[in-house]
């Protein structure tokens, strides 16, 4: 099982002193969380996406390549990719070339973000979301797996022999997560292809979350992937941590109650009892988290948001250090043991290049740009 964080990236003031980072020393704090990451032992660090302020993280695969650069074994993942506004041509030769930077050390989550706003300023319509999903994927689906791509649908210009480049790194595309909060027609995706299906899990009552996975896991088996208990599940989840619960709720309650997101409406104890927010010691936060398997079953990954509403870098990194040394150990040693044998791991590049066969020489030798064929002699 992983376990990781993600970030919203948002710039937020810090309630406790009124002081608001600046761009650049939110984007700054983002990657010293990564590398904290990797040095407490966790798994992944996944980014959002986004567009508009408050939000820094507009390019995902400039920030993930930085700390590829600086990173030996984390593995870089996206919190949103949106499927819906980005072109899938350029998403499919951007983590592809990440892909090569990071020698395999990078996956994705496709999503449609919260923004309304996004779909105009990249000529789409929102009134389009799901459609775009649906369509955008299919396509981004063919030109990692195909060297030669001819396309026609409703959203964007037609392909005639296109090829993405670069290949993806062995011959084996990053491994894809579907993620969403509300809708069933993702979840019905992510089955359908054999993807990954991360639910948010912060915002709703667990019996959301627990409908929406069950559905997944149940479609997932319909298209003959395996069983449902073999689908593969994330979950995000939200906590904050001292070692004394007293002090993290008291800590935390002016953060909480100014959120840009949750701020200002049910309060911390409601938030905490009707959605899979923990405030309080490692313990509780193992119990919680523990828990979780009762109602999605055996699941894959677990990523936790641990920087948002204006919390300040040396609390994040504390936070870190409590659930590198303190939790995450646990954890591990707990799913591990309740997990049957037959229920897969964690996707990776060495997994998915095992399954495939093997590494395959991922280079593509130049095509004639009316046939679509290769030179005389040239292999594939």
């Amino acid at each position: 099982m992983q376990f990781g964080i993600f970030t919203v990236g948002d710039v937020t003031v810090d309630p406790t002193t009124g002081r608001e980072p600046t761009e650049h020393e939110r984007i700054k704090a983002m990657v010293a969380i990564a590398l904290k990451a990797e040095e407490v032992g966790l798994d992944v660090f996944a980014t959002g996406e986004h567009h508009n302020p408050p939000f820094v993280p507009s390019s995902p695969t400039t920030m993930l390549g930085y700390i590829a650069a600086r990173t030996e074994r984390l593995l870089l993942s996206t919190a949103t990719t949106l499927i819906t506004t980005n072109d899938p041509v350029k998403i499919a030769e951007d983590y592809a070339m990440l892909q090569h930077l990071s020698d395999g050390r990078v996956d994705l989550m496709m999503g449609r973000g919260n923004t309304g706003p996004v779909y105009p300023w990249f000529g789409k319509d929102i009134r389009a979301g799901i459609p775009l999903a649906i369509e955008n994927y299919d396509l981004l689906h063919r030109l990692w797996r195909e060297d030669v791509v001819d396309w026609k649908g409703k959203y964007r210009t037609p392909l005639q022999s296109f090829t993405s480049t670069p290949r993806p790194l062995d011959g084996v595309p990053p491994f894809v997560w579907h993620g969403s909060i509300r809708s069933p027609e993702i979840a019905e995706q992510a089955a359908y292809y054999g993807d990954g299906f991360f639910a948010n899990h912060i915002f709703w009552p667990k019996e959301h979350t627990q409908r929406m996975i069950a559905l997944y896991r149940q479609r997932y088996a319909h298209y003959g992937h395996g069983s449902a208990d073999q689908a593969i599940v994330g979950l995000g989840g939200q906590v904050f941590m001292r070692r004394n619960s007293q002090d993290a709720v008291r800590e935390f309650r002016p953060y909480f109650d100014n959120a840009p997101v949750y701020g200002h409406g049910p309060s911390l104890e409601e938030f905490t009892r009707e959605t899979p927010l923990t405030v309080g010691s490692p313990q509780q936060v193992i119990d919680r988290t523990l828990g979780f398997r009762e109602y999605v079953g055996d699941y894959q990954r677990q990523l936790f948001l641990m920087d948002h509403a204006g919390l300040p870098l040396k609390t994040v990194l504390e936070q870190l250090d409590l659930l590198g040394e303190e939790v995450v150990p646990v954890l591990r040693k707990e799913f591990a043991a309740l997990r049957p044998a037959h229920v897969p791991a964690a996707p990776t590049h060495a997994s998915l290049v095992a399954v495939a066969g093997g590494a395959k020489d991922s280079t593509v030798h130049a095509v004639d740009d009316v046939t679509g064929k290769a030179p005389e002699g040239a292999t594939r």
